[in-house]
């Protein structure tokens, strides 16, 4: 976003950075009366934080400079993280462990909307403002991501800056924000999240490297029997396949701890923490929860193509174990930063000397082509959900229920033991 706009919230960035990172790192909730509000796209609880390579995962597949989905040039990334309260649940007082999170295609640049794709691999979830993408096969404005009763507040919110701004081509607006349910930590029924939080995450957003873990929309979300939330990868593909980058969010709230895989490993299996939601399901027995994936491509892709690109993240979630149970809502959307112009709004320069509309010319790439993309995906969506589980920390919330994070140290051993080269 532009230089007045960040320098707009840079007081609070400085004012919460100390309380909110040691909230974020160790897990312990700041005082009841207390509301943390950041841009953490650079957030200093998570920016140095190890990821999944630092531990040895073996993921295949060449990442951009952030292993991000904001390598895909254009696209901003912001976050309202928002933390407070510990102790019994109070309906409306808390604890809180919640927030927002904004995904913008083209940055600041909301007149030239993208061509979009949608999958449901599980529809036990929602995605406000996606029929008109199936119908239109663009997206105008940004993505949004929230816990499962916030959508509502997080779309009027979206409309509201929208209009101020005349960020639409239209007089209204059918905003996408999709949702995953964090009710095991956070308040869900206190309604938390106010419109000041979506506004905050779509003006702080920004390009270059991505928090991950309790940040934004992630913030109470449990991933495989551990703390989750969000992560984010990307992969550039060699100049011979047409040098396009591949980046993927993931908001992660899904999996059971059990059929957990990272590089190949059932890491899941060797861990006795107590697990999540065993007074709700049978533990260890269930794929619980739900993930929001968002895949971002500046390959020249139309609807069609972008649907299908979408279809293949599934695979990346069955790569760690996901199995997309009932009660997971499993929704997929992606859309291409290519073809700027490629619906434009109607005006008289789009108009024939005859009054007729002018066609626009599109850029895609052949069906045949796609295969290096479809690979892509795949290797970033498995990628950024394991990124959410490694950037996330051990959190407490609503009634003392803990939720532990993936052991490190664990991981690295394990991924040593798999795949470090034997001895001559």
């Amino acid at each position: 976003m532009s230089d007045s706009k960040r320098r707009g919230w840079s007081w609070r960035v400085a004012a919460m950075a100390t309380a909110l990172g040691f909230c974020l790192a160790g897990a312990t909730p700041l005082a009841a009366a207390h509301r943390a509000k950041e841009n953490e796209a650079f957030g200093v609880a998570h920016a140095r934080a190890p990821r999944a390579r630092d531990l040895g995962v073996p993921f295949e597949g060449r990442p951009g400079a952030n292993d991000a989905i904001t390598d895909v040039k254009g696209v901003e990334v912001g976050y309202t993280t928002l933390i407070s309260g510990s102790g019994k649940l109070v309906v409306g007082k808390g604890p809180v462990r919640t927030g927002v999170t904004a995904i913008l295609p083209r940055g600041e640049d909301f007149h030239h909307p993208v061509f979009a794709g949608f999958f449901s691999q599980n529809g036990n979830g929602e995605m406000t403002g996606i029929h008109w993408v199936k119908e239109s096969g663009f997206l105008e404005g940004p993505i949004m991501i929230t816990n499962t009763h916030s959508v509502g507040v997080v779309r009027d919110a979206v409309i509201a800056w929208e209009m101020k701004h005349g960020a639409t081509q239209y007089p209204w607006s059918l905003p996408v924000v999709a949702e995953t349910w964090d009710g095991w930590l956070n308040d869900i029924n206190g309604f938390h999240v106010k419109p000041a939080d979506a506004w905050h995450a779509i003006e702080t957003a920004r390009g270059g490297p991505v928090a991950e873990g309790n940040v934004g929309g992630g913030t109470g979300m449990v991933c495989f029997g551990f703390k989750g939330g969000t992560g984010t990868a990307s992969r550039v593909l060699p100049a011979s396949e047409g040098g396009y980058t591949v980046g993927v969010l993931v908001q992660c709230n899904t999996g059971s701890r059990r059929e957990l895989r990272i590089g190949g490993v059932a890491v899941g299996k060797h861990v006795n923490f107590p697990e999540p939601y065993a007074r709700l399901v049978p533990p260890q027995e269930y794929d619980t929860g739900s993930i929001i994936i968002v895949i971002a491509t500046d390959a020249p892709l139309v609807a069609g193509e972008l649907d299908r690109l979408c279809k293949r993240a599934t695979l990346g979630l069955g790569r760690v174990g996901g199995t997309s149970g009932d009660g997971s809502g499993d929704l997929f959307v992606s859309f291409s930063t290519a073809n700027r112009d490629a619906d434009p709004a109607r005006g008289h320069d789009q108009l024939t000397a005859g009054g007729a509309p002018s066609p626009v010319n599109v850029r895609m790439l052949p069906n045949w082509a796609m295969d290096p993309l479809f690979g892509a995906t795949i290797e970033a969506t498995e990628e950024a959900i394991v990124n959410a589980m490694i950037g996330a920390r051990t959190m407490t919330g609503i009634d003392g229920h803990t939720v532990y994070a993936l052991p490190r140290r664990l991981v690295k051993r394990l991924m040593h033991e798999k795949h470090a080269p034997a001895p001559w």
